[in-house]
């Protein structure tokens, strides 16, 4: 394998959850500096490469437009590296993705037996054990003499910058700013996660904690619930949709009776906005995706939280601060046209 690291001029490397799991990130960082790959994860393995890192091209699977970007970096590559990567966190096209499976090389503590990709190298073992010996097999080398990541990360950037003062952009943003590098976010599923898992910049692995390949919706809020009792002195936001809250909130009782400091972030734009979206794909007219609009502010306080609903990023930035220093959970409604979407990824 060192062999074929030393003769390969595009090498790319595509890592997931069972490296992160496997607390490889600083093996693997070693390993993209010195052969110049540029780092792809999944977006449960997010943060296993800090995404500030020039190398770091983010988390991918969710987005049709970060895909085409990364798809096509992928498919110049002439070796791929796959560590402690399960394609279930991936979206159709990281399946069979590239034509010539010799490319590939699988690094797993478990022999595939999915058949959704098909590499020509396979080699199981633990995936921080078998990257730190790559380190020690490996010389450091100039790569992709084109810049084509350089590129790639740049085109991700514009794809997903903030377009406006307020909506689902800012409210990523301001997020990002308030949690830094030690605050943990749950996500759940729906629009708002899948621009949040492109557009947050995770700095550690398991900062962004989701679901899997059930796309569970009101996952963030139990998830924050056991992450806040299992670290109480961490700050825990959930980011919500308001269909995901309005599925399971009677957990906003188990916040209240564990007097729980978790921040929930909630994206209202009274639609369920993902279904919305694949909907209009498909050429069909919106059928059942238009939510009324719930004073979750007001039903926050019922539960015996703050609630409050803001409309701007001044106000939401306020809110946020408020939440750190106050005891008990707060609910922050974030209100905005589900349009904001169109075109976001």
């Amino acid at each position: 394998m060192a062999k074929r690291i030393r003769a390969a001029e595009r090498p790319i490397i595509l890592a997931g959850l069972e490296a992160a799991r496997s607390n490889a990130g600083e093996a693997l960082q070693h390993l993209a500096e010195t052969i110049g790959a540029p780092v792809i994860t999944t977006y449960k393995a997010k943060g296993l490469l800090s995404e500030d890192h020039p190398m770091s091209l983010g988390g991918a699977g969710l987005s049709p437009l970060a895909d085409k970007v990364m798809l096509t970096l992928v498919n110049k590559s002439d070796l791929v590296l796959m560590i402690g990567y399960d394609p279930i966190e991936m979206r159709l096209g990281w399946l069979d993705f590239v034509e010539d499976r010799s490319n590939l090389v699988d690094i797993g503590k478990t022999t595939p037996d999915h058949a959704m990709h098909h590499a020509g190298t396979r080699v199981t073992g633990d995936p921080k054990a078998i990257v730190q010996a790559l380190n020690g097999s490996v010389i450091e080398k100039q790569t992709w003499i084109n810049a084509e990541p350089r590129v790639a990360k740049d085109e991700l950037g514009q794809i997903f910058a903030t377009r406006t003062a307020w909506g689902p952009h800012a409210i990523v943003d301001r997020l990002n700013d308030t949690a830094g590098t030690d605050g943990l976010v749950t996500a759940d599923s729906g629009a708002h996660r899948i621009l949040l898992s492109q557009k947050w910049v995770a700095t550690k692995p398991f900062s962004l904690l989701q679901s899997a390949g059930f796309c569970t919706m009101n996952a963030a809020l139990p998830l924050a619930i056991g992450a806040k009792v299992a670290d109480p002195s961490r700050r825990v936001f959930a980011v919500m949709g308001d269909g995901g809250l309005e599925m399971g909130i009677g957990e906003l009782a188990t916040l209240r009776d564990l007097n729980l400091s978790v921040t929930i972030v909630l994206f209202q734009d009274r639609s369920l906005a993902l279904i919305a979206l694949k909907q209009a794909s498909a050429g069909l007219a919106p059928a059942g995706v238009t939510l009324g609009e719930t004073d979750f502010a007001a039903v926050a306080r019922g539960f015996g939280g703050y609630g409050v609903n803001v409309e701007n990023s001044d106000e939401f930035s306020r809110e946020l601060e408020a939440a750190g220093k106050r005891g008990g959970f707060s609910l922050i409604a974030c209100r905005f046209d589900a349009s904001a979407y169109d075109g976001a990824f």
